[in-house]
């Protein structure tokens, strides 16, 4: 145990004397080091932020939505059909086995005033269920009133920043909002909910998703949410909902049922792409920093030449030698590996500072995981110096001085 702690000792010493060159030879592997954690961050911050933006309505989630797209024929061809998404659509998916509400979606861009104020704002169309699919709290007041979604009265529920805008701090309860053009009663206030992948959501207005369709001059849905049990698996009821809308449709299916455990799939799938293209970049660096590590270990050796023999001469072992080498190589790489760290979550930090809405998350095991991999190319690039040490005949080698 001695021995190893005399060689790592004198490995040490080695690298501190040529401090310069050790400083350069270790630039690579800071560099690789330090963008894998840096990017690495970033994605897996993008990837937490993701899930928890989706996951904040719900994990039972499913949209229906209007239109598929197929490829088939030649190759190139691309045969499209879509057919409109009616309120009728979403009554019949209502009554799907395992289905616990439906929302018919349909959303514009409309102008909202009050008084001498005025915003333009998104304004969803939607029905009563919201509160519960979208997991969304009422504020002040109340949501819009159950009944048929295709006879919806003239009311408003307003969100609290859009309130903030047009009333201040009077209580908009019962007075009335002009909505492209048209008087709304609001009957209530939704509680803040922040945003959702850079959209305000506490910035909008919500009216009887039939009142939308006239509003916007529209007569097909942008979508439909339906909130499903737990208590069946996911597949059924996907194949249940399936089922229902192509017998409403001839047995054509044109239309797409998105769960959210598919768009996280994607989005995972992205980011997984994403970290290997960040892990082929960081490959290059380290790669450029081990081949600077084996040059600098081979100029070291022919520059120690005597010094080996003089060790050899007075009793070290080949495998003293080769181990003082390798402990050069390793240390080298090692303080790279450290370095690029510290860089990294230290650009990681700086950057957030300056943009505060890039989320960076740096898990423990990354870092672990760059600490040893650092430390496996210093290994790896430091075996044939110090295999050439190890071999060096000490005659020869002392008639080098």
């Amino acid at each position: 145990m001695k021995g190893i702690v005399d060689l790592l000792a004198l490995a040490v010493k080695a690298v501190v004397a040529h401090r310069l060159r050790s400083a350069l030879t270790t630039l690579g592997i800071v560099v690789g080091i330090a963008s894998v954690i840096l990017l690495t961050s970033l994605g897996e911050g993008a990837r937490i932020y993701i899930l928890t933006e989706f996951t904040q309505f719900g994990t039972n989630l499913l949209t229906v939505t209007p239109g598929r797209v197929q490829t088939g024929g030649m190759p190139g061809s691309v045969l499209g059909t879509i057919r409109k998404l009616t309120i009728e659509d979403a009554e019949a998916i209502r009554r799907a086995p395992g289905v616990v509400s439906v929302v018919p979606v349909s959303f514009g861009n409309a102008r909202v005033e009050a008084g001498e104020r005025a915003r333009s704002v998104f304004i969803y169309g939607v029905t009563s269920d919201v509160p519960d699919v979208w997991r969304f709290a009422v504020g002040q007041g109340r949501f819009l009133p159950p009944g048929d979604p295709r006879r919806g009265e003239p009311l408003v529920v307003l969100g609290p920043k859009l309130k903030r805008e047009i009333f201040g701090e009077l209580n908009p309860l019962g007075e009335h909002v002009r909505i492209g053009g048209r008087r709304f009663l609001v009957i209530g206030v939704m509680a803040p909910k922040g945003q959702f992948l850079g959209f305000d959501i506490d910035d909008s207005a919500y009216v009887p998703v039939s009142a939308a369709l006239s509003l916007f001059n529209r007569d097909e849905l942008i979508e439909v949410d339906v909130l499903f049990t737990s208590h069946i698996p996911e597949k059924s009821i996907v194949d249940g909902i399936r089922k229902i809308m192509l017998e409403r449709r001839d047995q054509k299916e044109d239309f797409t049922i998105t769960t959210q455990t598919e768009m996280l799939d994607v989005m995972n799938r992205i980011l997984t792409i994403v970290s290997v293209a960040v892990g082929g970049i960081g490959g290059i660096s380290l790669v450029v920093g081990a081949i600077g590590i084996l040059t600098m270990m081979l100029i070291s050796v022919g520059e120690r030449t005597a010094e080996i023999g003089m060790a050899k001469a007075i009793g070290a072992s080949p495998t003293q030698i080769l181990l003082l080498f390798l402990f050069e190589a390793s240390l080298l790489s090692l303080a790279g590996g450290v370095l690029g760290i510290g860089i990294g979550m230290g650009l990681a930090y700086l950057i957030q500072l300056i943009f505060p809405g890039l989320p960076f998350h740096t898990p423990p095991e990354f870092v672990v995981a760059a600490l040893l991999v650092s430390f496996a190319v210093g290994l790896a690039s430091g075996v044939l110096p110090a295999r050439r040490a190890a071999a060096l005949d000490p005659v020869e080698a002392l008639r080098a001085e």
